[in-house]
């Protein structure tokens, strides 16, 4: 790749803040619905407006985000701040006679985490939305729905050195900059770490220090605060005729390269250090794939969040038309059967793909905790309830029943109560109590664990309120508090009950 200079890149990003590239701007002139549909590949409604906008934001759309042909002059008023000369002698853009075409895609994107909100500008490679089709096989993505979650599930601690590992565009590694003092990027592409090189420069973020290398290898020896992972975990059939892609295949038989990541992990987490990653795992016949995770993890605390588990054929699908294979070909008949193929010689039922929490436990307990999520998520910041889950797994871990009976706890402010009647019936068959953040849990209760949370305001403790209830339900206390404690444990980790907590108690740097 061409060597760009921080000079260069800053000249740039320069020109695109007077061109007014911002999602803000973008937004502003053209209507969230078209954005939201550039952002998710399909250019037709934004296109629409374009053709009646002559603005410097509209022109610089059209070269970095569709990858149009745009009139020199055009170009040259949009971008004054730097000349085109030195952008074509970078790679960034070439010239065919009077008419300038971008090589890369430069897109501005908005993110809020616990520090505030901003925005970036963040280059990758162009890609169907700009016409490119098929992507190269070394194809860097931008910014997608698995590189926004993955961010917005970054624990908002501060560390001094964290890990982005397949840094790709270098979105991640932004994000990390806001909690770490200094990140380390790696990717086996160096065509991943040039844009993520590019990235930190448009942005003016320092102390990102990028290295070539497969999963580990750059950084052996090495112990990060934070590790964020994006792995190319996607199970593709080792078999000639199915193209690969960097962004997405590992190279690995079936999930194996998710249990190399996982296994590794230990390793390079300091003591207390969190490692999020995205992934996907096969469920076997006779093996659940959750159950096969945590396998792979050790003596680390895992919290493994399944989001969606999907059918072979379904995964088969989704994969081939990723590559830009259509129904009715016969390279997509050909790609589906060989997906269908491989998972039957290692009899898969169903493909998971979710999050992987994992850390470097500091004592007590071990967390070991898999569930199923497939419902919406309400909240843009879910590392906040990562990180919050984990302290409380931390506290209780170290609180027995009798000093949690002593304990003063509180409903959380986002939590509701519904409850579901048969017509003409008094009492309600269901009770559920529901989450507005965090998570957005909904969970079925019976009356008494209903009438435990209702009374918590942290004016009684939780002994106090057992007590009370098992008058009024005129059952056993014994057995009341022997039924109810480990679900209040469980809605204290959801975050549908809170400990009290004094401020700055919790140790969140190392």
């Amino acid at each position: 790749m061409p060597y760009v200079s921080s000079a260069l890149a800053r000249s740039l990003a320069h020109s695109l803040y007077r061109a007014d590239y911002t999602v803000a701007a973008l937004t502003e002139t053209f209507g969230t619905a078209a954005l939201s549909a550039l952002q998710q590949g399909d250019a037709a409604p934004i296109r629409r407006s374009l053709h009646a906008v002559a603005t410097p934001m509209a022109i610089v759309t059209r070269l970095f985000w569709l990858g149009d042909l745009c009139a020199r002059p055009e170009v040259e008023n949009a971008l004054q701040s730097v000349a085109l000369g030195e952008l074509e002698a970078s790679g960034i853009v070439e010239t065919e006679g009077n008419a300038v075409r971008a090589l890369i895609a430069i897109r501005p994107y908005a993110y809020q985490d616990a520090h505030g909100a901003g925005e970036w500008w963040i280059a990758s490679d162009l890609d169907e939305v700009a016409g490119v089709a098929p992507l190269r096989s070394d194809h860097v993505l931008g910014v997608g729905g698995a590189g926004r979650t993955l961010a917005s599930l970054l624990p908002p601690l501060h560390v001094k050195h964290s890990l982005d590992m397949g840094c790709g565009c270098g979105i991640l590694s932004l994000h990390l900059r806001r909690f770490s003092d200094e990140v380390t990027a790696t990717d086996i592409s160096e065509r991943a770490v040039w844009f993520t090189n590019l990235t930190a420069d448009l942005n003016g973020v320092d102390c990102i220090n990028t290295r070539v290398g497969s999963l580990f290898d750059p950084v052996a020896g090495e112990r990060f605060g934070i590790v964020a992972s994006n792995p190319p975990f996607v199970v593709t059939p080792r078999v000639e005729g199915v193209p690969t892609y960097e962004y997405r295949d590992g190279g690995a038989t079936g999930d194996a390269l998710m249990a190399n990541v996982l296994s590794g992990l230990h390793a390079v987490l300091d003591d207390g250090g969190v490692a999020v990653l995205l992934g996907n795992w096969e469920e076997r016949i006779d093996t659940s794939g959750l159950d096969r995770v945590q396998t792979w993890t050790g003596n680390l605390d895992t919290w493994i969040i399944e989001r969606e588990n999907i059918d072979p054929v379904g995964y088969a699908r989704l994969w081939a038309r990723d590559g830009g294979s259509r129904p009715g070909t016969d390279d997509y008949d050909s790609l589906v059967a060989a997906w269908l193929d491989d998972f039957d010689s290692r009899e898969v039922s169903g493909i998971g793909m979710g999050w992987i929490v994992a850390r470097r436990p500091l004592g007590g307990k071990t967390l070991a905790r898999s569930e199923r999520l497939a419902h919406h998520m309400p909240t843009d910041m879910p590392g906040v309830h990562v990180l919050d889950a984990i302290r409380a797994h931390d506290e209780l871990s170290e609180t027995n029943d009798d000093a949690l009976e002593s304990t003063y706890l509180f409903v959380s402010a986002d939590v509701t109560e519904a409850r579901h009647h048969m017509p003409g019936s008094e009492s309600p068959s269901v009770i559920e109590l529901r989450q507005g953040g965090s998570f957005g849990r909904s969970v079925e209760v019976d009356p008494a664990l209903a009438g435990f949370v209702g009374a918590c305001d942290g004016d009684l403790t939780v002994g106090a309120i057992i007590g009370a209830l098992a008058q009024i339900l005129e059952v056993d206390r014994s057995a009341l508090t022997a039924d109810l404690l480990p679900r209040v444990r469980e809605l204290i980790f959801t975050g549908f009950l809170s400990l009290p907590r004094a401020a700055g108690s919790a140790a969140t740097d190392r």
